[in-house]
């Protein structure tokens, strides 16, 4: 019996009974040899509350199923492909798990963890213009203009041009947002035509359409580029 994946932790003692009657239940060796995540990895997720305890078989001994299996890829995957560290990890991983958090509240939850806040040498005064003018983007969209942690990158992203001495607009973003949003839609429609909107799949499609849209951006790049301007001997 195959185990949903994106089921909050604390039903795992529902289905516990499942493992119970033999389904798939297998040690934390045959769980790292399926996983290919090292047992000393599997017990940090454990210690760390990124993965749900196993099923107790003896003292210091557990067995464990495919749910672990697929959170297991889940964490893998949001780390590797995704590039998010454990604590973003277990930000969004606790926002699948709770029965009271929304959708939308599950999204808020990712734009936090995908931005990365660092030390800047940005002027005040250059960054604030530029959120202005994010702003001023946004209701021309149509979008809201509250601030965002979005919002808050695209603006460092504008002041850290105009602070190297490139020639940037905040207009310049405008094909950028359209195609951005056709995207979006397009990412929402496919979730509602499985026939209901989980927040696992939905996030973790976020992350990774978002890294799919960065590569077929340097795939493009590296196309056009060749394109004007070719190697001469």
């Amino acid at each position: 019996m195959a185990i949903n994946p994106w089921l909050p932790i604390d039903l795992y003692d529902k289905i516990a009974e499942t493992f119970a009657r033999g389904g798939g239940r297998v040690r934390i060796s045959e769980l790292s040899r399926q996983s290919g995540v090292s047992v000393p990895t599997i017990k940090f997720y454990l210690r760390e509350g990124l993965l749900p305890a196993g099923l107790p078989t003896g003292r210091n001994q557990a067995d464990y199923g495919d749910r672990h299996l697929r959170r297991i890829r889940l964490i893998r995957t949001l780390t590797g492909i995704g590039g998010l560290d454990l604590s973003s990890v277990r930000e969004i991983l606790a926002a699948i798990d709770d029965d009271d958090a929304t959708m939308r509240d599950a999204y808020k939850v990712l734009d936090r963890t995908l931005y990365l806040e660092g030390p800047t040498t940005l002027g005040r005064a250059a960054v604030d213009c530029a959120r202005m003018e994010v702003a001023e983007l946004a209701e021309a969209l149509g979008w809201s203009t509250e601030a965002t942690p979005a919002g808050e990158v695209l603006a460092h992203v504008l002041a850290g041009l105009r602070s190297l001495g490139c020639a940037a607009e905040v207009t310049f973003f405008v094909p950028y947002a359209r195609a951005a949003e056709q995207l979006v839609m397009t990412e929402l429609d496919l979730a509602a035509d499985e026939g209901g909107v989980e927040k696992g799949p939905a996030l973790l499609r976020s992350v990774l359409f978002g890294v799919a849209l960065s590569a077929l951006r340097r795939m493009a790049h590296e196309r056009h580029v060749a394109m004007r301007f070719p190697d001469h001997d």
